[in-house]
């Protein structure tokens, strides 16, 4: 029993203080004082995971003086841990150093319990560690004639003693091992455990005999329509150790979302195929991700899924029949918490699989996941977070209220459906400028730093060529073709006298441009056509026609800053969105870009679980919004077709970039361009 003439033991940064009698480790004063201070050995010496740090000379802040003898002196097993793999001098392990007198100690982050995971972005929140499944070191109870209990529960007693865990499940697959665990180990063993949550109660995944010196994994997934994207995490520090993505192998099954609902329905297997596809193809995924990270996918214990509600129901092995036609209903909208094996994922045997929940019929957990990212709802000004994919995820909103919609967009911003269009891969087009006078276009390509007019550009690409025009590429180029008047408002491909240049030339009844002309070495000839103009044009109207419902819907015409996710989001332009009309006119420095916003969000879940019942929480407050219902999405995506909006005017906008006011449609024949035969009304 402490007193107030025991020594004072003051913790930073935590601030917590208390005095605890001579002889007390250092460990045991943290956890009396709920100090975050890590352990996975229960105060044996082994895991060295509460490393400290203690602070000696006058400190008047705390109004103490530690003295050179505040702790115990160095021990052989703080000797042996530093020879081995290393301490920084001055760290003591807080199982082995005592109190001797008034001390101050440091607790570094990488020996914090729940420590932070630094995002990169600067605006980002930290992830706080708090993962469903952790690992902890116990020594158990031999069996002997007076004591006729089975392992298991003499293992689940030690658990409940040590670590005052709750009465534990196991998972059927350790029992089958779990003897020979406990005597190989000499009666030591790390038990891997699923502390449990709203869906499953706490249980023992795993038993290593000894002290386990390795980690466990997670996998945080963004299943979308077009692309698979997947980050293996190590449990313990947060570390993604690798990142790795493939296309959806569901695509031969159609290109959108409806065309893969219409597959099912066509198809008696329908369903099952897409299922059995897309299930195979995060198989090769996680083995892709493993293979990079040089660990066993049995090692691969918990995993987080996020994406729309089609993929969400076929990844689960529901027929989407009824995601097809109003009311658009879902099989069920709440989180999912299941066993990977239930979905046929190759990993641990008793692995969890949680996957988001769904916002509405067309708006999935990949929005729930950007919400978790981004925290609109946290919000003093207003944002609007637009997740750019097949699948438009839009979000609008502040800490009053939050409004959420999708947009189908399809996939043209990912490439596809572009004449030359292709992913995002080295000999990608990405940036382009082009000059307003000599109507000459140039470009960098993914895989080399110059631009396509610089000395040593031809020897940059030699390994990856010139091969086509990624997402962010077209955007830029369709910008630019803009900015320069090579096409008009309504969308329309200037011939070479209305342009005054030949790269402009007659491609059945439209004009297309001349990018690059690569045949004479063997390479592809890369234009922008006039169905490309309309491509684009169709997938930003449908961008902008979802941001615009929601602006009416807030009553404003502006927002106060713009967040571009997804999986290229980070590559667009604000300047070229802007000018494409994608986006609503805005301060170009108020547009930033979040990258992956739905992948961090399955990180977030993967690593902090309290951070799953938050957004299970949110998600319930979002208000939804269907925009197949809503007679003004119409109406907004015709005004939006135009480049960058027929009706809307964008200040901010012109007042950095003018556009030419220019109309190529002389009253000919043609099939392109969103204008059709109206003439743009020319401003007074």
């Amino acid at each position: 029993m402490s007193t107030s003439n025991d020594p004072l033991v003051i913790f930073t940064p935590s601030g917590k203080r208390g005095n605890f009698p001579v002889g007390t480790p250092i460990l045991t004063a943290a956890r009396q004082l709920g100090v975050d201070l890590d352990s996975v050995c229960g105060g044996r010496g082994i895991c060295s995971k509460c490393q400290v740090q203690p602070s000696y000379g006058e400190f008047s802040k705390h109004g103490v003086t530690v003295e050179d003898d505040a702790l115990t002196e160095w021990n052989s097993v703080e000797e042996r841990y530093k020879s081995k793999r290393g301490m920084i001098d001055g760290r003591r392990l807080g199982c082995q150093a005592a109190v001797q007198g008034d001390v101050v100690i440091d607790v570094p982050p990488e020996s914090q319990v729940h420590k932070q995971v630094v995002r990169k972005r600067a605006e980002a929140r930290d992830i706080t560690m708090n993962p469903s499944t952790k690992l902890f070191y116990v020594e158990v109870q031999e069996p002997d004639m007076h004591d006729p209990s089975g392992d298991l529960e003499r293992l689940v007693a030690a658990l409940r003693k040590d670590w005052e865990l709750p009465e534990l499940e196991v998972d059927f697959s350790v029992l089958g091992y779990l003897q020979q665990a406990l005597r190989k180990g000499e009666w030591k063993v790390t038990c891997a455990v699923h502390l449990g949550d709203d869906y499953v109660s706490p249980r023992i995944v795993h038993v290593w005999s000894g002290y386990y010196e390795g980690s466990i994994y997670g996998m945080a997934v963004d299943l979308g329509s077009t692309t698979i994207a997947a980050h293996l995490c190590d449990l313990q520090t947060g570390e993604v150790i690798a990142s790795t993505g493939i296309m959806n192998p569901q695509i031969r099954f159609g290109e959108d979302l409806m065309s893969r609902v219409s597959y099912s329905m066509m198809n008696d297997n329908g369903a099952a195929e897409m299922t059995l596809a897309v299930r195979n193809g995060m198989n090769a995924l996680f083995v892709q991700a493993c293979a990079e990270a040089q660990i066993d996918p049995a090692e691969i214990m918990d995993a987080v899924f996020v994406c729309n509600p089609v993929m969400h129901h076929l990844f689960l092995g529901i027929d989407p029949f009824e995601l097809g036609q109003a009311p658009f209903a879902l099989a069920t909208s709440d989180a999912v918490s299941t066993r990977a094996k239930n979905l046929d994922l190759k990993v641990h045997p008793a692995a969890r699989v949680y996957l988001l929940p769904c916002i509405a019929g067309h708006v999935g957990a990949d929005a729930a996941a950007v919400a978790l990212s981004e925290a609109p709802d946290k919000s003093e000004d207003l944002v609007l977070v637009v997740d750019v994919g097949t699948n438009a995820e839009i979000l609008l909103g502040n800490k009053d209220k939050v409004l959420a919609c999708s947009s189908p967009t399809g996939p043209a911003f990912e490439g596809a459906q572009i004449s030359s269009g292709q992913r995002a891969a080295p000999g990608a087009i990405e940036r382009v400028e082009i000059d307003p006078v000599t109507k000459e276009p140039r470009f960098r390509v993914i895989g080399s730093d110059m631009w396509s007019d610089e000395i040593g550009f031809a020897e940059s690409i030699l390994s990856s060529g010139i091969t086509g025009i990624c997402g962010s590429g077209i955007i830029e180029m369709v910008a630019e073709m803009r900015i320069a008047g090579i096409v008009d408002g309504p969308g329309l491909i200037g011939s070479p006298e209305q342009t005054g240049t030949d790269r402009c030339f007659l491609d059945g009844r439209t004009h297309s441009y001349l990018v690059w002309d690569g045949t004479a070495n063997g390479g592809p000839k890369i234009t922008v056509t006039n169905r490309d103009i309309r491509e684009i044009q169709m997938a930003k109207a449908a961008l902008y026609s979802g941001a615009r419902l929601l602006m009416d819907k807030f009553d404003v015409d502006v927002v106060d800053r713009i967040v571009l996710a997804g999986a290229f989001g980070a590559h667009i332009s604000p300047k070229h969105a802007t000018i494409l009309g994608m986006i609503p006119d805005c301060d170009l420095d108020k547009v930033t870009s979040a990258g992956n916003a739905a992948g961090t969000g399955a990180r977030i879940a993967l690593l902090n679980v309290e951070a799953r019942s938050d957004i299970e929480e949110t998600v319930r407050k979002i208000h939804k919004i269907e925009t197949a219902i809503e007679p003004r999405f119409q109406e907004h995506f015709v005004n939006a077709s135009a480049i960058p909006n027929s009706v809307e005017k964008f200040p901010i906008l012109e007042s950095i970039v003018p556009l030419p006011d220019v109309n190529f449609n002389t009253g000919g024949d043609n099939d392109g361009g969103a204008g059709g035969g109206r003439r743009r009304r020319r401003r007074g």
